[in-house]
């Protein structure tokens, strides 16, 4: 498996504290099959021009001496469209070596103008990635649909799916409509998970779906692909019941 949204670079964000503590998540998440990772702290779009980034590449070289090998690790940024039309073809914003950005909108609200704000980043040559819409007020089906047609690629949070409420409806929707195109842990430090999502994909036939969303599309983004379609996935109230028990969120 592959994650593109993490916050494991320890002490800069709401993330991890600490290296002991990222190197104990990176560890189990090399026992779950995890085989890359990239860490992708908080940034506004207003400050992409004075981005920390040589300070934070300090740190990431720091983490990635301690880390498993196991894990291979980049470094990107989960970047807020706080403002239009920054400048995201800087080369130390991307996930990695590659031409995708991870980005994020307001949790109190899609602002207008969205689809344009992707289409815009898409035309200078990058892929935004946006980051869980299942937690923006206000966001649609419909919304992500025209994301999709900007240009943009549609990232989901593994744990959503095994949750409950608006948030989690909406990512499971979103999911059932073929909008989501890979699964990130979004960990920041936690017990979050790729593993316990994918193991549930498996769980209800959608095998296929499970390893494009946690393998193939993060790799195909990482190497400056677009993501492949992903069937939906139609989730059955029964086994989500018994599945949440079974992996339940910390």
């Amino acid at each position: 498996m592959i994650d593109i949204h993490s916050h494991l670079l320890p002490g800069v964000d709401d993330g991890s504290r600490t290296i002991e503590r990222s190197v104990e998540v990176l560890t189990r998440f090399g026992a779950e099959g995890v085989t890359r990772l990239v860490c992708t702290p908080h940034l506004n779009a207003t400050d992409v021009d004075s981005a920390p980034h040589e300070e934070y590449a300090a740190v990431f070289a720091e983490l990635r001496a301690a880390a498993p090998s196991s894990v291979t690790l980049d470094l990107g940024w989960e970047i807020m469209l706080d403002v239009p039309g920054a400048d995201f073809t800087l080369p130390y914003l991307s996930l990695g070596d590659s031409t995708a950005v991870l980005v994020e909108f307001p949790r109190s609200g899609v602002p207008t103008g969205s689809a344009a704000e992707l289409l815009r980043i898409t035309r200078s040559g990058r892929v935004p990635v946006v980051a869980h819409p299942e937690r923006y007020f206000g966001c649609t089906a419909e919304m992500v649909d025209q994301w999709r047609r900007a240009g943009a690629a549609i990232q989901t949070d593994a744990s959503m799916l095994l949750g409950k409420g608006r948030m989690a409806e909406l990512a499971k929707s979103l999911l059932a409509e073929g909008l989501v195109d890979c699964l990130a842990s979004d960990n920041h430090g936690d017990s979050r998970s790729l593993a316990r999502t994918r193991d549930w994909l498996i769980e209800i036939g959608a095998s296929e779906q499970a390893d494009i969303l946690t393998t193939v599309n993060p790799g195909r983004l990482l190497h400056s692909e677009r993501p492949l379609p992903v069937a939906p996935v139609h989730v059955r109230g029964g086994a989500l019941a018994r599945l949440r028990e079974l992996f339940r969120f910390r």
